[in-house]
């Protein structure tokens, strides 16, 4: 049976610092961005991924490995509640929220628990690692040719 994590998005979004913008919040920006983020993270995991955001969506947001809902009138937390509830095996769904109603109702489905602030941390470490990564496997002439030396 495949892993599933059911993600509370903008539970996250307020979790991750380079998710804000200069103070102002651009919310499709944030939920784009996100996406990516979990996109990546996700790439060599063999997880199911279902990302809730409240309210409606923006424009499409393009990605393979996620499902992204929408709660339109209804709240997020209703949504994430329900799919834990409707899963035939709880026990395979890691749930990310700091939301203490969805946090208390996946513990008492047995379901795994991250919190946001932790699963922040994570895809943060991973996302410094990425960037060190492609910096270190540029080779010195590729250097070159960038900057002309």
């Amino acid at each position: 049976m495949i892993k599933r994590y059911i993600i509370d998005g903008n539970n996250l979004i307020g979790k991750l610092p380079e998710l804000k913008i200069s103070g102002k919040s651009d919310k499709q920006f944030q939920r784009d961005k996100l996406a990516h983020i979990l996109e990546r993270y996700f790439q060599d995991k063999k997880v199911n991924v279902s990302l809730h955001y409240d309210g409606f969506p923006g424009h499409s947001i393009k990605t393979s490995r996620l499902n992204i809902y929408y709660s339109n009138n209804k709240s997020a937390d209703e949504l994430i509640k329900h799919e834990i509830e409707i899963s035939k095996n709880p026990k395979l769904l890691t749930v990310v929220t700091s939301d203490h109603s969805i946090f208390s109702f996946a513990r008492a489905c047995s379901c795994t628990l991250i919190k946001s602030e932790e699963f922040a941390k994570e895809l943060s470490h991973k996302e410094t690692n990425s960037e060190e990564e492609k910096i270190k496997s540029i080779s010195n002439d590729e250097m070159k040719k960038l900057f002309g030396a």
